[in-house]
Order: C-alpha cells, then sequence, then structure tokens
C-alpha cells in the first residue's frame, strides 16, 4: 500500500483537477480517475491507502464499485463525495465500509481536516499489538479482522474497528453515544444516533455468531453500549 497516494475518483474533471492540485500542495500523492475503468486500473496499480469516491459516475456507480475494491482490499479509507443526500445512499455507502460521506459542495479545508483525522488515525493502528487475545477469540486491529472461536473470520471496516476498540478499552462499562462521536468521528461533520446505532447493529451480528458468546454489546437504555466479555484468558493489551 501506498500510505501518501490518494486516489480521486471523480467525473466532474474542473473539481478533480482542484481537489488534486490543492492535496499535492499539502503534501499527497494524487491519482485522479474520471470513470470506473480508470479507477479499477489506479487502484490495481498505485495500491492508495486513501480513495475519495464519487457516486454518479459515467460507466457506473461510485457505491458498487467501492465495494468492489473494498472485497480486494481492506487497509484503505473511503470517503465518498457527492451531490447525493438522501438518507438511503449515505446509509448504503456506510454500510460498504465508508469512514465518511461528505455532501457537495465542501471546503477544501474540510478534507483537510478529515484527511488529518485519517492520518492520526492510521498512527493509532500501528501502535496496536498485533493481535488480541480472549479466550479462544482474535482481534486483528490492523488488519481490520476478527475470529471467533469456531476459527471464523470476519472483515470489519476502520469505523467498526475503532468503535470495537474503544468499548473494549472500556469493557464492562457503559460508553454513551456522545463519547463514541466524539472519539471516532472528532473534527469530522458529527453523526447522527441513528448512523452510530448502525455499525453497534452490524459488531453485534458478529458477535452473535460465535457460538460461545465470548463478547457481547448490551444495551444500556438512556446511555449508550457496555461491552462485555464473557470468561476467557486474555493476552495482549490495548
Amino acid at each position: 500500500m501506498n500510505t501518501n497516494a490518494i486516489l480521486i475518483v471523480e467525473d466532474e474533471k474542473n473539481l478533480g483537477d482542484t481537489l488534486s492540485e490543492y492535496l499535492r500542495s499539502i503534501g499527497h500523492d494524487c491519482y485522479k480517475a474520471e470513470n470506473c475503468q480508470q479507477a479499477r486500473e489506479i487502484f490495481r496499480d498505485q495500491h492508495p491507502s486513501v480513495v475519495l469516491m464519487d457516486i454518479g459516475l459515467p460507466d457506473g456507480d461510485g457505491i458498487t464499485l467501492a465495494e468492489e475494491f473494498r472485497n480486494k482490499r481492506k487497509d484503505f479509507v473511503l470517503l465518498f463525495l457527492s451531490a447525493q443526500n438522501d438518507p438511503e445512499t449515505r446509509v448504503k455507502g456506510l454500510e460498504i465500509g465508508a469512514e465518511d460521506y461528505i455532501t457537495k459542495p465542501f471546503a477544501l479545508k474540510e478534507i483537510t481536516l478529515r484527511l488529518e483525522r485519517i492520518l492520526k488515525t492510521q498512527n493509532h493502528f500501528d501502535i496496536l499489538p498485533e493481535v488480541i487475545t480472549h479466550g479462544d477469540l482474535k482481534i486483528w486491529f490492523k488488519r481490520f479482522e476478527v475470529e471467533d472461536a469456531q476459527g471464523n473470520i470476519t472483515s470489519l471496516s476502520r469505523k467498526e474497528c475503532e468503535i470495537l476498540e474503544l468499548l473494549y478499552q472500556n469493557k464492562n462499562q457503559s460508553v454513551n453515544r456522545n463519547t463514541i462521536i466524539q472519539n471516532i468521528w472528532c473534527e469530522e461533520r458529527f453523526p447522527s444516533n441513528r448512523t452510530v446505532d448502525n455499525y453497534i447493529v452490524k459488531l453485534r451480528k458478529w458477535c452473535d455468531t460465535d457460538e460461545n458468546h465470548i463478547l457481547q454489546i448490551k444495551s444500556i437504555r438512556g446511555i449508550g453500549y457496555r461491552l462485555v466479555l464473557n470468561p476467557g484468558e486474555h493476552n495482549g493489551t490495548i
């Protein structure tokens, strides 16, 4: 993976050029694609660490293309840049593992703040232990993967890993939604409680596949969530 490379998938040439020039001016390597085919080739050859994806493309749609990229690699940050602001489209984007969904028009400074947040997150994952083990459960935060007692491996998005880590750091304690939002989204445009709940639902689906129920995420009425760890030997620290 090219840790400094950003792939911009945008069919509006002027916007793509402006965004690329700006990001280059602050030290990033940028590659532009105006359609799905160009994006596939650049993604394959340059291994970008960040993908800025428009949704309306001349030869396909960005959500389908982003899902295709996610199936090939998990170790990149995905942000949607789109004029489509309907809740259904935004939720679709988040469901396939996007770290954020930015609506047009946007300020270039806004992109900078979000990228700073991304780099901070990347550096944080770099110092995590290789694997966290609790009983037969294994969590690889750097790889965005979890393995249950039956050996089933599930891939998580970066945001899911961040939320899981925050809950793990405060295991057996209640964590309210505002704490999750402030710690995970930081300078980014704050999401709604529904967005947080959607991420929790996805994490719970994975927890429920574990027959031993080593990890459980419980709802605390009027407060938020609590990660409960059932008995098991724990190795590694966060």
